[in-house]
């Protein structure tokens, strides 16, 4: 399994919106991606905070070149219009699990 994290610096005015398209749209879209083992998304909760991040879990390094190109370890994947609301480019990084969630 491979986790990607996809950070977004969002305009301030702009914050609420775009964390409802991502609901509405990006999170349900990963949900029907082959590959895609789950999402989520985190805001900052820091003051002035517009930082958000979007988790996912990957089957394997084909699921996630299947999803974000051949270019996959780099390169975010922005649908159409979703720069408009960012600060600055998105950046992915990818991690891959060490232990499993721990269980409270």
């Amino acid at each position: 399994m491979i986790v990607r994290i996809w950070t977004g610096q969002v305009v301030s005015d702009r914050f609420e919106e775009f964390c409802a398209h991502l609901t509405s749209q990006l999170i349900p879209q990963l949900g029907r991606t082959d590959g895609c083992l789950g999402g989520e998304l985190l805001r900052s909760v820091t003051e002035g905070g517009h930082r958000v991040l979007v988790v996912s879990r990957w089957r394997d390094e084909e699921a996630l070149r299947g999803y974000a190109g051949p270019m996959w370890r780099i390169r975010p994947v922005c649908s159409e219009g979703e720069m408009c609301f960012l600060a600055h480019p998105p950046v992915v990084t990818h991690f891959m699990p060490i232990t499993a969630p721990a269980t409270l």
